[in-house]
């Protein structure tokens, strides 16, 4: 299922980046989706991206977080559930990511996003609590941490750059999916929270 949703977002955004009206069609707008019942747009936003690197970026992070939690999921759950468990959390964290932006520009006839961040980084916070233990590496950076630091300074990060405004990144969708795949392991596997504040506090 993994390489499924990266082959689905890679075949629907190189059909993107060569025709206008399919991008401007799936693109998410709240104004749209309030204003002209245009609600197809909540899910179609995560299979389109604004570029190549834009593309990339996620998929990759999808991969590399994707495999090792899909992982778990099946020693957890057998692979059938394991797999249903990886996909919803990821069509959740989507979603979850139009809600804040849905809150704050549902009257702006300006406000457009694209892309699978939100879902990605539901799968992203979801292998974070499963595995908080788990070593991380950032591309370009020469060395690894904990998971559970990384998700702290992405959040802060996420949260500071929000605020700031002018970035031209929905930082508000990730927070969305950030919580979504926080709430998903909550929900499925309670204990994990309390195995990710043991590690925190050692």
């Amino acid at each position: 299922m993994l390489y499924i949703l990266i082959l689905v977002n890679v075949a629907f955004s190189m059909a993107a980046f060569n025709n206008r009206e399919l991008k401007d069609k799936w693109t998410y707008s709240p104004y749209l989706v309030k204003h002209e019942g245009q609600t197809w747009r909540i899910f179609s936003h995560m299979w389109i991206h604004v570029d190549v690197n834009h593309l990339l970026f996620n998929m990759l992070s999808l991969y590399f977080l994707g495999d090792l939690l899909m992982t778990e999921l099946g020693y957890k759950y057998g692979s059938l559930l394991g797999q249903s468990h990886f996909v919803a959390l990821y069509l959740l964290g989507g979603v979850f990511a139009t809600i804040i932006p849905y809150f704050r520009n549902q009257d702006n006839s300006s406000y457009l996003s694209m892309g699978a961040s939100g879902a990605v980084s539901a799968v992203v916070f979801g292998a974070i609590l499963w595995r908080p233990d788990v070593e991380l590496g950032i591309i370009f950076l020469p060395f690894r941490f904990p998971a559970y630091w990384f998700g702290i300074i992405y959040l802060a990060y996420e949260f500071w750059a929000d605020r700031k405004g002018g970035t031209g990144i929905a930082h508000d969708a990730h927070i969305g999916g950030a919580i979504c795949g926080i709430i998903y392991i909550l929900v499925i596997y309670p204990q994990k929270g309390s195995m990710f504040l043991y590690h925190l506090t050692q």
